[in-house]
């Protein structure tokens, strides 16, 4: 039916309403009377159907959709009716000097109980026509029976099109136990999940406590999944008051949102001090971490945010992103440059002369590394220097490096290569008067090259999903969490730290991959887990200080400073030139030695014996030739 039908049928039908309803109210009282020859009922007539229309129109009482109908539109239409008999009795008072009270009230009701019934008998017809259609739905269990649950289960209750239909409620508040929602019985606590999925046949779960921490959180989710059940949550309450979500937006489970991190309550006032209005540049800024620190940055209204990385559609697509972000007092600069390009990158930091840079440009797979040293040198190493210099060369205020967990006694070339990157960011903030630091954490969820992206792509392929080895553990944090505690670290540096993130309990890849199987809605049995074997460069458990770093002492939430002792500068100058002369196995003897090293000559007059052996060994070869 077109608005202006459907406006017209309304309008015909409240105006019979209203007359029947005035005319019926005064002929029960005066059923003598003819109502035609009172003059005071006429009056009533006209001003109580002008006066229904004037104040429909003002409530909105034609725009609303009625097969939808609920309290809120009842209490409109009793507002409607009491402003038109109230206008009525003022009419009254006017024309003949006395309100007919009774009358009124009768009026009074057979208005509301008529307007409001035919309203309301549209979403009862509605609702009966739409549960006679056949819908394939499925048994679902409600977890949380406060406003957010209600909502929910009011929501799929009204729309059996969803595919879900509200079986049960669990709620652990115990005087919820064995009432009843919207004819939905509240059965017990949370700690029958199991048991009630089993007696009830549940096919899906929903997860309605938008206000839970996210530890109670991880730990609720962990038991739906275990049921096998597909489980879906609804918005954390933040989301919901923000308004960015209605509490009825039902999304699937994350990995993320099993590690059960509560978010760190950051400095706000000192981040903004750092960022606000000043030249920021983040290397990198393509990449996962790069991006999302570029997304936390800009948050903070800088007055240019520097967006450099080598690949242009990555930059062109964080670019396009950002604009529709940003205000008006913030300069997106896209930068297309590669961080071994030295001259390059010099000139970029003399052009911009940036206060903050963050450093998140680095190669990070360990298997590719190995098999390609040279490169993980002339990236983590080279062009971590180049960027450094070029920070202190353009009076940067701040330099904060991105490193990583694998930096520590590493087997492998990428780790290696990490190391010294720390060691080159450690040892220029000995001569400069930027603030250098670098910022140690794991494995994040979601980015690329990570476990989470090839595990999703095996599910949907059907599987098998492979992991290396039953007991390999990792360290993972969530992308917007490492970015906002990088952030955080660098108002923190004074020189030369290497800050570490605590990344909480390490987590069994095995279970990792378990886990997505079941979030995925299928049964190991379904999609197989096939073990490959560790890779070369890769360590069981991964470390994030070694036993000479270890300091206790947090400077702020979720943040250590770790002690790592930096090479001399005489050791690596001597490294730096050394590498291009030598071959792939040589490259990494010679780096991961160095940065497994467990006391570091910092004298600046020893060579370490490690490169002197490795220089003996060489010469003579090169002397036969």
């Amino acid at each position: 039916m077109s608005l202006k039908n459907r406006l017209s049928l309304l309008i015909g039908l409240d105006s019979l309403i209203v007359f029947f309803s005035i005319f019926l109210g005064y002929y029960l009282l005066h059923p003598w009377t003819n109502p035609l020859e009172s003059r005071v009922l006429l009056v009533s007539a006209i001003t109580i159907f002008v006066g229904h229309h004037i104040f429909a129109t003002y409530y909105g009482l034609y725009r609303k959709v009625w097969e939808y109908a609920s309290v809120g539109e009842l209490a409109l239409i009793f507002k409607t009716v009491t402003w038109s008999i109230a206008t009525v009795a003022a009419m009254q008072l006017i024309a003949v000097n006395d309100i007919l009270l009774r009358a009124l009230a009768i009026t009074w009701m057979l208005h509301v109980i008529l307007i409001g019934g035919s309203r309301l008998s549209w979403r009862f017809f509605r609702d009966n026509k739409v549960q006679k259609e056949q819908y394939e739905t499925k048994r679902t269990l409600i977890i949380g029976a406060g406003k957010a649950g209600t909502l929910v289960g009011r929501q799929l209750l009204g729309n059996p099109r969803s595919g879900l239909k509200p079986i049960a409620f669990l709620d652990d508040d115990s005087r919820k136990h064995g009432l009843e929602v919207f004819g939905v019985r509240v059965l017990a606590g949370t700690d029958i999940i199991a048991d009630t999925v089993r007696d009830n046949e549940i096919e899906h779960i929903i997860i309605a406590i938008p206000s839970m921490s996210k530890q109670g959180m991880a730990e609720l989710i962990k038991r739906c999944v275990d049921t096998g059940i597909r489980t879906q949550t609804i918005p954390v309450i933040e989301d919901i008051m923000t308004g960015k979500v209605s509490v009825t937006d039902i999304q699937d489970v994350r990995i993320e949102d099993l590690l059960g991190r509560e978010e760190v309550e950051l400095d706000m006032n000192k981040i903004a001090v750092q960022l606000s209005g000043k030249t920021i540049l983040v290397t990198g800024a393509g990449g996962s971490i790069g991006s999302e620190l570029s997304r936390q940055v800009a948050r903070f209204g800088p007055k240019q945010l520097i967006l450099l990385g080598h690949g242009e559609n990555s930059i062109y697509t964080i670019h396009m992103e950002l604009q529709k972000k940003i205000g008006d007092n913030t300069e997106l600069i896209p930068v297309i440059a590669d961080i071994q390009d030295r001259d390059r990158i010099l000139k970029v930091m003399q052009q911009y002369r940036p206060d903050v840079v963050y450093h998140a440009a680095a190669h990070k797979h360990v298997p590719l590394m190995e098999i390609n040293p040279i490169e993980a040198v002339k990236n983590n190493i080279y062009g971590t220097r180049n960027v450094a210099e070029a920070a202190h060369f353009a009076s940067v205020s701040n330099f904060v490096m991105i490193s990583t967990d694998k930096a520590v006694n590493p087997p492998n070339v990428m780790g290696a290569s990490k190391r010294v990157a720390e060691m080159i960011v450690q040892n220029l903030a000995k001569e400069s008067d930027t603030k250098f630091a670098a910022v140690r954490f794991g494995n994040v969820l979601g980015s690329r090259g990570s476990v989470v992206p090839l595990f999703k792509k095996q599910i949907a392929a059907g599987g098998p999903v492979t992991v290396t080895d039953s007991e390999m553990t990792r360290y993972f944090m969530t992308i917007p969490e490492a970015s906002r505690l990088v952030i955080q670290a660098g108002t923190l540096a004074a020189g030369g730290e290497v800050f570490v993130l605590d990344m909480g309990e390490p987590v069994k890849i095995v279970d990792l991959a378990k886990n997505l199987i079941r979030l995925s809605g299928y049964s190991e049995d379904e999609i197989m887990i096939q073990f490959t074997g560790i890779r070369t460069g890769e360590k069981m458990f991964e470390e994030l200080l070694n036993e000479n770093e270890i300091q206790k002492e947090k400077v702020f939430p979720k943040i250590y400073i770790g002690k790592a002792n930096p090479i001399s500068q005489h050791e690596l100058l001597y490294v730096l030139e050394k590498i291009p002369q030598l071959g792939d196995s040589e490259i990494k003897e010679l780096l991961v030695g160095l940065a497994n090293r467990k006391n570091v000559d910092t004298d600046g007059v020893s060579v370490p014996t490690l490169l002197m052996t490795s220089q003996q060994q060489r010469e003579p070869a090169q002397a036969t030739k």
